[in-house]
């Protein structure tokens, strides 16, 4: 529903605090689970009318496939372990699932998400929002159309593989990744990227570029591999369902290497088809180390 790993956590717990002070007006009409839903939607429902009333909506932004300046990565170190809510988390987790989503109308999101995510009959669903029938089989018809066109042509299901491993390929490209940052070999790094690349680096809207000439004189252009900015290491991971590198950078003067940045790889035929960065933050990254 938000894109956003921290705001995702703040409703959780907002959600239980509903619960909580709404606790005497459960009365078993509906399960339990459709009661905590329903509650839980509600407080996205709200958070995200808020949200829209400071950020453009998807469909306002100049490039709306990448430019969600809320967007934030999704650990897979944080997926969960029972096996029935892994399955829904995995197979919907990747970021091209999470942007197309983004381009629904909140209320049209959240039938979508109970529909087609959690599997819900439309009248369980109507139950939760508060929605007839009719207007639930509507609303997630209307839905599948939007997201049948904002997701890339490459991909003929919005569905991934729930065992989905990444490949011998896919592995090989993220440990060239993070060799030739530590190298600081921006010859090898060029030779990872296809020509057409296409790079954004959030939160921040307006970096995307489509060449790997334009993504390598970015990079350049903004001091990275310069003194100071030329010390790195970096930690393979996955992050929605995606194959990534963590890059720690350190500073002149500083006694370890901190956060810089996630970089999100798509790999096509052994290449980086697709680079999505996600800038560090004040905090640690869930699942890894805050420095090395």
């Amino acid at each position: 529903m938000l894109a956003n790993y921290d705001d995702a956590q703040d409703l959780t717990q907002e959600t239980f605090l509903r619960a909580w002070n709404k606790r005497e007006s459960f009365k078993g009409d509906a399960t339990l689970r459709t009661w905590l839903y329903r509650i839980a939607t509600n407080a996205c429902l709200d958070f995200l009318e808020k949200r829209n009333n400071r950020i453009p909506v998807p469909s306002e932004l100049p490039d709306p496939g990448s430019e969600l300046p809320y967007l934030q990565s999704y650990p897979d170190r944080m997926l969960p372990e029972d096996p029935q809510e892994s399955v829904v988390a995995r197979e919907t987790i990747e970021l091209a699932f999470i942007v197309a989503v983004q381009h629904l109308p909140p209320r049209q999101r959240a039938v979508f998400i109970l529909r087609d995510v959690l599997g819900w009959p439309s009248s369980t669903a109507a139950d939760a929002l508060g929605l007839t029938v009719a207007s639930v089989t509507s609303a997630v018809q209307r839905a599948r159309v939007t997201m049948r066109a904002q997701l890339p042509g490459r991909r003929l299901d919005w569905r991934s593989p729930a065992t989905h491993e990444l490949s011998d390929v896919e592995r090989g490209v993220v440990k060239a990744y993070i060799d030739a940052h530590e190298r600081n070999d921006l010859d090898g790094l060029t030779s990872l990227l296809r020509d057409d690349v296409r790079f954004a680096m959030l939160p921040d809207p307006g970096t995307v570029v489509t060449t790997a000439e334009d993504a390598v004189e970015g990079w350049v252009a903004g001091g990275l591999f310069q003194p100071g900015h030329d010390d790195w290491r970096g930690l393979a991971t996955t992050v929605n369902r995606m194959p990534a590198a963590a890059l720690y950078l350190r500073t002149s003067g500083a006694a370890g290497y901190r956060p810089f940045a996630i970089a999100v790889l798509h790999v096509v035929d052994g290449k980086i088809a697709e680079l999505t960065g996600f800038g560090s933050t004040d905090e640690p990254w869930p699942g890894l180390p805050p420095t090395l």
